[in-house]
Formats: structure tokens, sequence, C-alpha cells
């Protein structure tokens, strides 16, 4: 497994466990507002962890940490995920996974194994405007995809939330009612305000003007537009 990064203690990316975050690199999306641009677009220059040294790590963390997340980059391209994953079971931990959910069928065959507490899938933008939301061109992209992995962690049981990141310039409030009739139902979904860091793409590629977020109050009114579909909808690091 390839490790790029580490968060020893994390109180937000785990919800309701004390965790460590694992960063993985590459991406199959080229979304020009994600924060992590070096680990998309570069991640051989990226500093590596050895796996041996992680596990040091996790066995010392013993009794202290509940479990591990493992972000990236796109988790799911990693070829030896399942393997990395069931080692860090075996050693009693939980493992939540972060993915964009356009490889279902690896998600499949890690809930159908039963690796996984938790799986959080990015839901990028209405299906009208996936493709442009996701730096790539229509013919690159196919939307059915990210329908079967919604369809998926709806159905099959396993612990999920769905989470959509808010940019200005890219979603509007009818984007954010069509995503929430789109996954209609129980699921937790949590609404999260753009915000700019060094590590940007669109920084990173220098292509266009920066991004900006929404107000506070404006998040609450998209909110709003949310809860016509999702009663569970939230705006995550706000009370609502």
């Amino acid at each position: 497994m390839v490790i790029h990064g580490l968060s020893k203690l994390t109180l937000l990316d785990y919800p309701e466990h004390l965790a460590c975050t694992v960063f993985t690199g590459a991406c199959n999306f080229r979304c020009p507002y994600c924060h992590n641009a070096s680990l998309v677009l570069e991640p051989h220059k990226c500093p590596r962890i050895p796996e041996e040294e992680f596990f040091d790590f996790l066995d010392s963390r013993k009794g202290k940490l509940e479990g591990v997340c493992i972000t990236g980059g796109e988790p799911t391209l990693q070829k030896d995920l399942g393997d990395f994953i069931e080692k860090i079971r075996q050693k009693g931990f939980l493992v939540k996974l972060d993915s964009n959910g356009y490889r279902p069928d690896i998600l499949w065959d890690l809930i159908r194994a039963d690796l996984v507490n938790m799986i959080a899938m990015d839901v990028k933008n209405s299906k009208e405007k996936y493709a442009m939301t996701i730096g790539l061109p229509p013919e690159a992209f196919n939307v059915d995809e990210i329908d079967r992995s919604i369809m998926m962690l709806k159905t099959t049981g396993v612990k999920h939330e769905f989470r959509t990141t808010v940019v200005r310039e890219l979603h509007d409030i009818s984007d954010i009612e069509k995503i929430a009739k789109w996954i209609e139902g129980d699921s937790p979904y949590f609404l999260q305000a753009y915000r700019e860091t060094e590590d940007v793409i669109f920084r990173f590629e220098d292509s266009h003007e920066p991004f900006t977020s929404y107000t506070e109050i404006e998040m609450q009114r998209l909110l709003g537009a949310a809860r016509k579909y999702l009663p569970n909808a939230h705006i995550r690091g706000n009370e609502d």
C-alpha cells in the first residue's frame, strides 16, 4: 500500500470515533477545487510512509485510537486496498473509507467481505454538471457508475454518508435540490463549504480565477433545499 500522509489524530474524519487518517495518492477525477492537488496530480513527488511504519504506529495506539480513515486521492485506485484494510481490521481497529464512488465494483468487494465499517462518498454535483465539476470531458465520464455506488450504499446496510463540497461558481440551489432528489431517503448528507488552500488544483494548474464560498446564511438556504428530500441533511462544521 502506498501511503503518502498520516494524520495521527482526528476528531472530525471519522464521526464519533477517535481515529487517524491515512492519505493515498492519485485520483481518477480532476476536480478543480480539490485541496489535495499534489496527491492527485503528482503523487510520485510526495513523500512515502512505509507500510511497516504505519502499522508500528497503530500498534503503539491500541487502546487509544478506535479507527482509521483512509482517504486520498482516491483510495480505490490502490490495488492492495483490501489487503491493507484487512490488516487494520485484524489489529482491532475500525475502518472508514472516503471515496468518489467511481469504482462501485471495488466498493462492493469491500462491503461483501465485511472489511469496511463506514463509507463516505462524495456526490460532486447534479448529473448534468457532474463531468464539468470533476474536470473531465463528458465522453470520459459515465454517471451510471456514480448511480451504482449511491444505490449500493443505500441498500446494502453498510454505514455511510454522502457529502458535497459546495462552490459558488459550480453549484446553485437547484443543483443541491437535484442531488438531494437523486439520493433521496434517510441517508446522512453533509454540505461542506469550499475553503481555499495553497494546494487547490486550480492554483496548481493556474487555469482560472479563484473559487469562492457561500456565506453561512446562503449555506442555510442550500440546506433547506436539500432537506426537501433528505431529512438527515446537515452543514458540516456548523450548527443547523
